[in-house]
């Protein structure tokens, strides 16, 4: 039996061109602290909240109006007891088109409901992804982590 990867879906009245580039733009929607780009194939960028999570991210595949690919390459969870949880799993951002919307599916592969961070996780990734980077994509203004929070 496969454990089921934590998986959001939406759809949405933007193009899938607009819902690529709000992906692209982390800063806008995950942490305002991103360092490195994050729209570029092969590019690695680091996100970090406060002294409880960092990650490093490389950008695996990268196809206009389609998808996004991260690879987590490094990862250093403070809450847990296994700190690289996340190394190895990969953050997966499809889209598609469902009648005259866009659909947005996002999938953490690896985050799965058996390793201990999955509440946590789950639930930062369930506002990042459905909240913040949902209002980015819908009115331009995402809620991303502040400076000053991490």
């Amino acid at each position: 039996m496969r454990t089921k990867d934590y998986t959001i879906s939406y759809t949405v009245d933007q193009s899938a061109e607009e819902v690529f580039d709000a992906i692209n733009n982390v800063r806008g929607w995950w942490s305002e602290e991103i360092e490195g780009n994050t729209d570029q194939l092969g590019a690695e960028f680091k996100f970090h909240y406060q002294d409880l999570h960092r990650t490093t991210q490389k950008i695996t595949e990268l196809v206009r109006g389609k998808k996004v690919v991260w690879r987590v390459i490094d990862s250093h969870i403070n809450f847990v007891k296994d700190k690289a949880e996340w190394k190895g799993t990969d953050v997966v951002f499809e889209i598609g088109r469902k009648g005259r919307k866009t659909e947005l599916r996002f999938t953490h592969v690896g985050l799965v409901p058996t390793i201990e961070c999955y509440g946590n996780c789950s639930g930062a990734w369930g506002f990042y992804v459905n909240e913040s980077l949902r209002g980015l994509i819908t009115s331009g203004n995402g809620q991303p982590a502040k400076a000053s929070d991490g």
